[in-house]
């Protein structure tokens, strides 16, 4: 790879419906998504993830972290950990998606994307929207871990996928879309990037190694 650190953004949401809203976006920015780190919870260690990473076609790559809802800190957050500080990969930012998880602390955010596709200065909750007595604080069960580890542009969202239907798939997923390109505008990407199609293909038939289209 050349020394390459791979440009990547974190979603704090694996479950089926999510995983389908991710790699349609992914696919829109011209990147790649890691299909085998969605789950509840995590399936793949940190480890796992990166080699994953490394293997995508092109970037951004969209990778998906899930704690299913598990008091402390679980499988998701460690293998955020992980992902964030190994040395070949450049977080660009966080998709930090609202739920209804209890005894979380939240991650703090500036800005929201709201259920209509509008970049507001508040949290949002699960349905994507805007509530001010949230004090920007995004409350779900992945997400407390990211402020520790001072990962740049992260941006809330409701459920990944859904928000009542505003977030389908049928629409092309619209929401999710747009708080990916509000990390790529804000870290300087464009999501255009494509790697030597030289590189084996990982498409569908490359699901085993877990690499989207």
């Amino acid at each position: 790879m050349g020394g390459k650190r791979r440009k990547v953004i974190l979603v704090t949401d694996g479950d089926h419906v999510a995983q389908k809203a991710v790699e349609t976006v992914a696919r829109q920015v011209g990147g790649r998504a890691i299909s085998l780190s969605a789950g509840n919870p995590t399936p793949l260690s940190g480890e796992q993830m990166v080699e994953l990473i490394k293997m995508a076609a092109s970037d951004p790559v969209l990778v998906m972290f899930d704690d299913n809802g598990d008091f402390g800190q679980g499988q998701g957050e460690r293998a955020i950990k992980y992902v964030v500080r190994h040395p070949d990969i450049e977080v660009l930012g966080a998709i930090a998606v609202a739920s209804n998880t209890k005894w979380v602390r939240g991650a703090s955010v500036r800005v929201s994307v709201d259920n209509r596709g509008r970049i507001v200065d508040e949290a949002v909750d699960k349905d994507g929207f805007a509530d001010g007595s949230l004090e920007n604080r995004i409350y779900g069960d992945t997400v407390d871990v990211l402020n520790a580890l001072q990962v740049p542009n992260i941006i809330g969202i409701g459920d990944v996928g859904k928000m009542q239907g505003r977030d389908h798939l049928h629409k092309g997923c619209p929401v999710t879309l747009t708080a990916v390109k509000w990390i790529l505008e804000r870290s300087g990407s464009h999501g255009t990037e494509r790697r030597d199609e030289t590189a084996p293909h990982l498409g569908t038939r490359g699901r085993e190694q877990g690499v989207s289209e």
